[in-house]
């Protein structure tokens, strides 16, 4: 039997990832309605070169083929929590334009989700999500319990963040 630090423990190698079982097992979320259509919205939540000027850990997010926004796109992104720097690979696994973007990122195992939704005032209601993780890579495990305090620790911090992302993109869209 294959044992690794994580306490999970393997019949066959390679040993697949465990399954997520900590606090950090839950679904992040952040919404807010924004006054403006979402056509409006979707057009600057969707020109992933701005992301950073709202996310407070997203330093950039890159496209890694030609072709735009489509399923399949992949992104570099370049994360900071204080001293510490990491890369980030996402894949857009689902897309319907004006409506839903998700991307899963391949380093953590986490699928990020953006839903947009007209309100009955000519508004848009926007919800940004992580669902709980089927599985955490061991890699994020182990830089999450190293690096950044622990996986709980970080699940909260980045619901934080997701507020603040939130909150950054209805002011940019509010302002425009």
């Amino acid at each position: 039997m294959n044992t690794r630090s994580t306490g999970y423990s393997c019949r066959r190698a390679p040993c697949h990832d465990p399954p997520v079982t900590t606090a950090a097992a839950r679904e992040l979320r952040a919404e807010t309605t924004i006054a403006a259509p979402p056509e409006t919205v979707w057009s600057l939540l969707t020109d992933f070169s701005r992301m950073p000027d709202w996310s407070p850990e997203l330093l950039t997010m890159r496209p890694l083929l030609r072709g735009g926004l489509r399923l399949g796109q992949q992104y570099v992104g370049l994360n900071r929590r204080g001293v510490v720097v990491w890369p980030t690979r996402s894949v857009v696994a689902e897309l319907e334009p004006g409506r839903t973007v998700a991307w899963d990122t391949r380093s953590s195992g986490a699928r990020w989700v953006w839903e947009l939704a007209a309100t009955a005032d000519g508004g848009t209601h926007v919800v940004h999500r992580r669902p709980v993780p089927r599985r955490l890579t061991r890699m994020s495990g182990a830089f999450a319990g190293v690096l950044l305090g622990g996986a709980a620790g970080h699940a909260d911090e980045l619901e934080a963040g997701m507020a603040t992302t939130v909150a950054r993109l209805k002011a940019a869209v509010e302002s425009a």
